[in-house]
């Protein structure tokens, strides 16, 4: 049974991401006062399945000047990677009981990125191969700081487990009492999956794709896969965190908020410069990230002494 409700699991994450593909399109439609896909189906409901059809449909073609098993493989780990991740999600009773469910997420979204690194380097192209430095550089700059919002949350809680938060939450959100610190979470959050305006890996301007150039047809159709997933896990560990609760409807609708607010950054805000980005990190997250882990450990300690 454990395995059928992991499996269902994944066939609604895989769903909900053709459907995220479709809100987006949709959004940035309106958002530059036009209409998105409505062709395919009832007002393009079933474009995102045509979508994905057209690309695993197409022929496999690679350069003869890549590392082939590298270049193959690195689509499909990022692929795993992000649905492996949903089994810390406590939507049912069964899954397995991640008693340090936070530090699980931060240890296996840290892998991103070693295929992330793999997919620009295999390709042997400069373009490729500049995309995929440039994630990496920011990818580490803000897992740093993901680490240390949570470690805050759970010096705070005094417990890692994602059930822990939302039974803690049930009468009172975290957001309204520490909307700074959800704010600089917003921000760590979309310069770790690489989304606008921190989408630097995949900088079309400037690198014609980044590190993805390289890849068409059933690759690029997983690494999309992979990306969107991920964004509606942080999303969803967003919500644990800030709004937690009981996993009802409600809880859906609140990462469905979160998951149409990246989708509005992306029709609003132009590409930030990337130095400014770095700086950003190291000279104005960390420090602040740092002073509110150490405010809370002595908040935690004066609890206990009195």
């Amino acid at each position: 049974m454990l395995l059928l409700y992991y499996l269902v699991l994944l066939i609604c994450v895989l769903i909900s991401v053709a459907f995220v593909t479709l809100l987006e399109r949709k959004v940035l439609g309106y958002i530059q006062i036009r209409k998105g896909p409505r062709k395919v189906g009832l007002s393009g409901i079933l474009q995102p399945f045509s979508d994905a059809i057209k690309l695993f449909s197409k022929e496999q073609t690679w350069s003869y000047v890549s590392n082939y098993l590298l270049y193959f493989f690195s689509p499909v780990f990022i692929f795993f990677m992000s649905l492996f991740l949903w089994v810390i999600i406590p939507f049912i009773r069964g899954f397995f009981d991640f008693e340090f469910g936070f530090f699980f997420f931060l240890c296996v979204i840290r892998l991103g990125v070693y295929p992330l690194i793999l997919a620009g380097w295999s390709s042997n192209s400069k373009y490729a191969l500049l995309g995929g430095l440039r994630g990496v550089a920011q990818t580490i700059s803000y897992e740093v700081r993901l680490a240390l919002i949570l470690l805050s949350f759970v010096v705070l809680v005094g417990e890692p487990s994602l059930d822990d938060f939302l039974e803690f939450q049930i009468s009172y959100y975290f957001l309204f009492f520490f909307l700074l610190l959800s704010s600089v979470w917003v921000i760590s959050c979309v310069a770790e999956i690489n989304r606008t305006p921190f989408d630097f890996a995949e900088g079309e301007s400037e690198l014609v794709s980044g590190f993805n150039v390289e890849y068409r047809g059933g690759g690029f159709a997983l690494l999309f896969l992979g990306e969107y997933s991920i964004i509606i896990l942080i999303r969803t560990v967003m919500v644990i965190l800030f709004l937690g609760g009981p996993t009802n409807l409600f809880f859906f609708l609140k990462v469905g908020f979160f998951v149409f607010l990246i989708l509005w950054f992306r029709g609003t805000f132009p590409r930030y410069r990337y130095d400014k980005l770095i700086n950003l990190a190291w000279k104005r997250i960390l420090p602040f990230t740092l002073h509110i882990i150490f405010f809370y450990i002595g908040i935690k300690v004066v609890i206990e002494v009195f």
